[in-house]
């Protein structure tokens, strides 16, 4: 009974707080705010998360994870690199390829791309590119004609439609190393694929066999292969592995190169989001100290009485610790219930918000996606949960402290 005395004590003096107007607004306010920065805080992770989810599963399920480019010739035998990947477990999957790169005009200009020449029955194994096209379009680059898929965004700058022309400008160095006169290259625009971000602006798909043919590379070889691995974050690595046990010249890259700084611009606003509202729930629990230090001057001749009585330090320590916790608890069960019902439901609301007002709020030809992901975690409301608990807990010690000081016969006499 005694152990649940500063318990009881501390549950009546904070309902007895509620009835004081000042106090009772201060004491609503600090547990707002901690339920605000709870809620908002389990927002933004959700949403970090959803696009780190989306960066993995979309833009990395078309870009390279790794890629072994060939320098002074082409890799005429890049099935034996492709054996030796196969006998390294972190490896998922190998495709060849052929890269050109090159000017098409648009109106007012002209606009750089990559072409990427590809076989269908390999691309498939690392890329998942064929979700995001049409099936007619993705047949198309299994023939080796001048079919060419061409990224949605990249279709409109050119006003394009299926079916049309399109003319692509190249180099060409002459025997003296002397760059000479432009060549010209005529591709049919077969299908288009919608995939959002600076992909849909740059890069392009023709047969593999074509454009070995226009480069005059022999056909079955490529000028890099492609790998997929089964852990993202260990490219650099793997690639770096399987290029130094080849024989020839190989140029190294992987996606961090290329696409890391989306990576790497997720990861700072996720800290510095963490930090601005970490902050919002610290200025929160100074509210509880606010609060607390005002209870204690409002219930020192109660504290008092009861430390004449017998009442240990302690357990008027107690009372008080009990109450800011009370505080941030409610503030931290709120923040969660609201910051979860958001979190699991953002992708719509951004949709209606969309609808609603006309707006865009993510343009895919800036982004790597138009929508609004989301991916809840436990652990994320977990470690926001106890944060929230523990700064209030930690707000309680100095006022809580102060009562335990309140001198009896002084308090008494005052009153």
């Amino acid at each position: 009974m005694k152990s649940l005395l500063p318990l009881t004590i501390g549950w009546r003096f904070y309902r007895a707080r509620q009835s004081n107007g000042f106090i009772g607004f201060i004491s609503f306010a600090s547990t707002a705010g901690i339920a605000l920065g709870v809620a908002v805080l389990i927002l933004v992770l959700s949403a970090m998360n959803g696009f780190e989810r989306e960066l993995e599963q979309r833009l990395l399920g078309v870009v390279s994870h790794g890629e072994l480019l060939s320098v002074n010739e082409p890799l005429h035998d890049w099935q034996s690199i492709a054996e030796t990947a196969k006998n390294m477990p972190e490896i998922v999957a190998t495709a060849p390829f052929i890269r050109m790169q090159g000017l098409v005009q648009k109106p007012g200009g002209f606009q750089g791309i990559e072409l990427n020449g590809i076989e269908p029955d390999f691309e498939r194994q690392v890329s998942t590119l064929a979700e995001f096209m049409p099936a007619k379009a993705w047949n198309a680059l299994a023939e080796p004609v001048n079919n060419i898929v061409l990224g949605r965004s990249l279709l409109d700058k050119l006003g394009l439609k299926e079916g049309d022309t399109l003319s692509m400008y190249t180099p060409d160095m002459s025997q003296s190393n002397k760059l000479s006169a432009a060549k010209s290259h005529r591709f049919i625009v077969a299908g288009v694929y919608d995939l959002g971000g600076e992909i849909e602006s740059t890069q392009a798909y023709v047969s593999m066999s074509y454009l070995a043919d226009v480069l005059k590379i022999p056909q079955g070889s490529a000028t890099g292969l492609r790998i997929t691995v089964n852990n993202v974050f260990s490219a650099p690595r793997i690639t770096r592995d399987l290029g130094y046990a080849q024989s020839q010249y190989l140029h190294l890259n992987n996606w961090t190169r290329s696409q890391g700084h989306l990576y790497q611009d997720i990861q700072l606003v996720r800290m510095v989001m963490y930090l601005v509202l970490a902050l919002v729930i610290a200025v929160a629990c100074f509210n509880i100290v606010s609060t607390l230090v005002m209870a204690v001057r409002d219930k020192s001749a109660e504290i008092a009485i009861l430390m004449t009585m017998g009442l240990k330090r302690g357990a008027v320590m107690a009372i008080f610790i009990m109450q800011g916790g009370l505080n941030g608890l409610l503030g931290c069960t709120i923040g969660a219930g609201i910051g979860v019902l958001l979190a699991t439901n953002l992708s719509a609301t951004a949709s209606f918000v969309e609808q609603t007002f006309g707006i865009q709020l993510l343009a895919s030809d800036i982004y790597f996606i138009d929508f609004l992901p989301s991916e809840l975690q436990q652990q994320d409301v977990i470690l926001v949960v106890s944060m929230g608990l523990i700064m209030s807990l930690l707000a309680t010690i100095y006022p809580a402290y102060k009562a335990t000081k309140i001198a009896p016969a002084s308090a008494l006499a005052g009153r």
